[in-house]
């Protein structure tokens, strides 16, 4: 097992014990999108929104190795991302990892758990 699927697991493991289930990936980038707006986890969101609050998720992640910058906050306080640099092409499994590797870091640098 390599390094990324290991901190992954452990990862898993830590959300399991907090929220007692695991999320896909589609719930971790909304759990990261509604954390970034500043949402209540109670909010309701409709189906739109919730495209949205997975678009900030990875554009968030995908700034820490500088695909995307913040530009600004609209007048509802939901942030907007302007595209840095082309994003690389690569295949389904190389983006998952690419993903993992963000989230894994996010939740490192941000100290959540």
């Amino acid at each position: 097992m390599n390094d990324l699927n290991l901190r992954w697991d452990v990862l898993e493991n830590k959300l399991i014990e907090r929220f007692g289930k695991r999320f896909d990936m589609d719930g971790l980038l909304f759990m990261i999108g509604m954390r970034e707006l500043g949402a209540s986890p109670h909010r309701n969101f409709k189906k739109e929104e919730k495209v949205d609050l997975m678009h900030i998720a990875i554009c968030r992640l995908l700034s820490q190795s500088g695909y995307y910058k913040l530009s600004h906050l609209d007048q509802d306080g939901w942030p907007h991302w302007e595209l840095q640099k082309p994003l690389p092409h690569a295949d389904m499994f190389s983006q998952v990892a690419l993903l993992k590797a963000h989230i894994l870091e996010y939740f490192e640098e941000e100290e959540i758990f």
